[in-house]
């Protein structure tokens, strides 16, 4: 049991093996920063950013109600006022989460009690987004995060300040669990575990809770998980322990292990500093890689989570001028593997978007393995009837070792009316929303079947190319040997 140490300089006593030692942050050149956006000032403690391995959408000011952008990667430089942005909410957006499963599927969450559904097209915007694709509602008050299943598609839950969390088959457009009597105070945010069977969450109360939603009942929870009565954050990591920042009694921030099973104590306690900015926590489950973004702070601060004691290992800090207003991550799938880079962020300033850049040094060109273990890809593991029935299934990994290149996503078809939408719908929606789920495009079909056709070939050329390979290599060896 690792107990509160007084400093974080207790974290860098010891020299440590670890390939991620020297994994350094840097940002990019001013070309390649998004600028004069007019970030979001509503204060609310979400990162006002989501990035996929095609867009990268930021929550904006917006008069009249509430709007954020969506970018292409590409689209860098100075961006233009008369942007077209995604403008349907009446009231500030709080949240956005992108769908894991579809690089052109947005969600996000307003303190217009409702959360919208919004399909990009393939290439971004060239007008004004005004028409979801569903709207989702069911909450009283405001809804400030938004958060998709990690292995089921078209799962999606939100939580709002009415302290409740609903669990959404967007497919449909129907709430079907909603967890309203579990939380006391307001949720500062909920977190999915690695094969969405369970969800954490961090409140106003101090308590940490592991629920089950689809039993609808609570697994394990902590009491002042920590005391400050500053916000708290919980997230899942990938063996199952929960990781959460927060503040002492002392108003220092502390970050913190549990262990579900069993949360009298913490598996460990660190304090690190007395700023008062919210720590906003990212993970990367291949690496078991923690990056810390305070809100307001100018710093990244990077910790590996091992079971080895002090279980929390201190990385480095990467630090600039600026102070972040927010933070983006992007997936593992979206990152250059040539250029050793294990994640990047998208860090909002007041005016401008910057992405940085963490690298691991290495001397050589070849694909690094041991980095880039195989990666959760945007294939969905679940149909959302299934994981409602109760199947659990973990992500589908995909191998990074050629690069990712994102495919042709499906378009989010919704197969009947919002039944929560008592609205009059707009014909122009109406094609959208009622036409069925799975409805084989002949053309598309054909071009499957010719891509599995060229994949084929690929593959057939490359186990020829291996064969030659260790053909060559055998008459090298017998030529060393008569040379010998």
């Amino acid at each position: 049991m690792q107990t509160a140490e007084p400093r974080s300089d207790t974290m860098r006593r010891v020299v440590r093996q670890s390939k991620f030692r020297h994994v350094f942050g840097q940002a990019v050149k001013n070309d390649q920063c998004y600028d004069d956006i007019r970030v979001s000032r509503v204060t609310w403690d979400s990162s006002f950013c989501a990035v996929n391995p095609r867009f990268v959408a930021i929550i904006i000011e917006a008069s009249g109600g509430g709007a954020f952008l969506v970018l292409p990667l590409h689209k860098t430089g100075r961006i233009d006022k008369s942007y077209p942005t995604v403008c349907g909410h009446t009231g500030p957006v709080l949240d956005i989460d992108w769908c894991p499963h579809s690089d052109q599927v947005i969600a996000s969450g307003s303190e217009d009690c409702t959360v919208m559904v919004w399909q990009i097209p393939e290439n971004g915007l060239t007008l004004s987004l005004t028409e979801p694709v569903v709207i989702l509602e069911g909450h009283s008050k405001r809804v400030g995060i938004v958060a998709w299943h990690p292995t089921a598609r078209n799962v999606l839950l939100s939580a709002g300040c009415d302290n409740a969390i609903i669990i959404w088959n967007v497919g449909t457009g129907e709430a079907l669990i909603n967890l309203d009597d579990m939380h006391s105070d307001m949720i500062y945010n909920v977190s999915w575990n690695r094969n969405g069977s369970l969800i954490c969450t961090a409140s106003k109360d101090k308590k940490v809770r592991v629920i089950d939603p689809r039993k609808q009942e609570i697994v394990a929870e902590k009491e002042k998980a920590h005391e400050g009565a500053r916000p708290m954050r919980a997230i899942f990591l990938a063996d199952g322990n929960v990781f959460t920042t927060g503040f002492s009694r002392m108003s220092e921030r502390q970050l913190a292990l549990w262990n579900p099973k069993n949360m009298q104590e913490p598996i460990a306690l660190h304090e690190m500093d007395t700023s008062n900015g919210v720590l906003l926590p990212f993970y990367d489950p291949d690496t078991s890689i923690i990056y810390l973004c305070g809100k307001g702070d100018s710093s990244i601060r990077y910790f590996e989570i091992t079971d080895e004691s002090p279980y929390v290992h201190y990385l480095n800090t990467f630090s600039s001028k600026e102070p972040q207003r927010g933070m983006g991550y992007m997936p593992k799938r979206g990152l250059d593997v040539n250029k050793c880079e294990i994640a990047r962020f998208f860090k909002l300033h007041e005016r401008k978007c910057e992405p940085i850049i963490m690298t691991v040094p290495r001397k050589s060109d070849l694909f690094q393995d041991d980095l880039y273990p195989d990666t959760a890809g945007p294939e969905a593991a679940l149909e959302a009837e299934e994981w409602f029935e109760g199947k659990n299934a973990d992500p589908v990994l995909i191998s990074l070792k050629h690069g990712y290149i994102p495919g042709k996503n499906r378009d989010l078809k919704v197969v009947k009316k919002n039944i929560l939408d008592s609205k009059p719908t707009a014909n122009k929606k109406c094609d959208l929303i009622n036409v069925p789920k799975k409805t084989p495009d002949p053309a598309s079909v054909q071009n499957e079947a010719k891509l599995d056709e060229i994949l084929k070939e690929i593959k057939s050329i490359k186990d020829t190319i291996c064969n030659q390979d260790e053909r060559i290599s055998k008459l090298e060896q017998q030529m060393a040997k008569i040379a010998a």
